[in-house]
């Protein structure tokens, strides 16, 4: 089968076509036939090698992508799922059975969700794993009812479905924003729009007297926000430490740093991302799509900056 992976970490122009066996669904899991997945900043960490010690050990050539969207073409009874189903699922990129950029993905049953209703293969892709990213977050905030929270980089994908879950769950939203982005992190549903930059911080802070209750750092800020935050609140990270800095905390603020590798078994909360999207609580916002043979292009394009919304390469 085509997927489309490196040998050896690099630029984008180590990813090349190459030709892989076919996997085959085992006990409890599922065989999906792709037909879109998506392009994440952590698909450049991978590709670069920032990452290689987690995957030093696994025999090349190396597949990039943590989610796709497609239909199940094989299934083991006990994985829940029949075939013809269309899903979305999360995968593990290189390891346990590789990436999602490959005409054929295979994953546990319960790292699959249904396709949105409404939604089509390519805008479904966008949902997993910057979906449960933002979920993640949330939870760990713990930030009160009717409580308040600020989001960086709300213009993101990751940010913009952070903005519209805190919404959902009655949280009053500070977010940044260029002035190019103001209007769409406004429609996202953000209360109080603060222009981004070094001072963002004290922007929140003026608007938000005291501060807010915790920010998620969506845009990788570090210390630089913890100003925002009020005593005893909560700063949340996308990246563990490694990759993000250590935060020293201060006042009494609890650091929490998401790892998403530990919940792609959470077909729970998979299921209800679906069905919050399909309900319109999400956006699935797509950028552009690249034929996957067009993986490299569309990893320089995600290096130079300012995509709105995701990526997505189809099969």
């Amino acid at each position: 089968m085509l997927a489309i992976g490196f040998d050896e970490p690099g630029g984008p122009e180590v990813l090349r076509e190459m030709r892989v066996p076919e996997p085959h669904a085992g006990p409890g899991q599922v065989r999906i036939r792709v037909e879109a997945a998506t392009v994440n900043p952590s698909d450049l960490v991978t590709r670069a090698g920032v990452a290689h010690d987690r995957y030093r050990d696994a025999t090349p050539p190396y597949v990039p992508g943590w989610d796709a969207a497609g239909v199940v073409d094989e299934a083991d009874p006990a994985s829940g799922w029949r075939v013809g189903d269309r899903v979305v699922a999360i995968t593990r990129p290189v390891l346990e059975g590789g990436g999602a950029y490959a005409e054929w993905i295979v994953v546990s049953g319960d790292s699959v969700a249904p396709i949105p209703a409404g939604a089509d293969a390519v805008t479904a892709a966008t949902l997993p794993m910057n979906g449960l990213t933002a979920y993640l977050a949330l939870d760990a905030a713990r930030t009160r009812p009717s409580g308040t929270i600020a989001v960086t980089g709300a213009a993101g994908a990751v940010g913009g479905y952070v903005v519209e879950l805190a919404k959902h769950r009655g949280l009053t939203v500070f977010a940044d924003a260029s002035p190019r982005d103001r209007q769409l992190v406004a429609d996202l549903g953000a209360d109080v729009v603060v222009a981004r930059g070094p001072d963002v911080a004290q922007r929140i802070r003026e608007q938000a007297r005291g501060g807010v209750d915790s920010v998620i750092d969506c845009a990788l800020l570090g210390s630089a926000v913890l100003p925002a935050i009020g005593d005893n609140g909560s700063y949340v990270a996308l990246r563990p430490p490694r990759l993000s800095g250590n935060i020293e905390p201060e006042r009494g603020i609890g650091v929490h740093y998401i790892m998403v590798t530990d919940h792609i078994h959470d077909s729970a909360t998979l299921d209800h991302l679906s069905r919050l999207a399909a309900a319109g609580v999400l956006t699935l916002r797509v950028a552009r799509t690249f034929p996957a043979t067009q993986a490299a292009e569309a990893h320089r394009m995600l290096e130079a900056g300012g995509v709105r919304g995701r990526l997505v390469l189809t099969f």
